[in-house]
């Protein structure tokens, strides 16, 4: 017995695509659902209001953050490697 996709839960999926920061891949097998189907979904859903303004603009602040925290972090380990290399190097 197969699941019978609502446009309901398709409209929720779009929105979750869109806005959770997560890959589509992602949030594909997080639903149960093939990712060449969300994708489907997503470009049939472009044109309706499935997600404001204000959920667009919170999701590419939230892709910046995500964005500026990876490189802060890979700075901070880089960081780590020479100092660890300077402490080991005899004066």
């Amino acid at each position: 017995m197969g699941l019978k996709r609502t446009d309901e839960f398709r409209a929720d999926a779009v929105r979750i695509a869109l806005t959770s920061g997560l890959t589509r891949k992602q949030v594909a097998s997080d639903l149960g659902v093939g990712l060449s189907t969300l994708n489907k979904w997503v470009t049939a859903h472009r044109d309706m209001d499935v997600v404001s303004d204000k959920d667009l603009d919170l999701a590419r602040e939230n892709e910046r953050l995500r964005r500026e925290n990876r490189i802060l972090k890979e700075e901070r380990d880089i960081l780590k490697k020479a100092t660890a290399f300077f402490a080991s190097q005899k004066p």
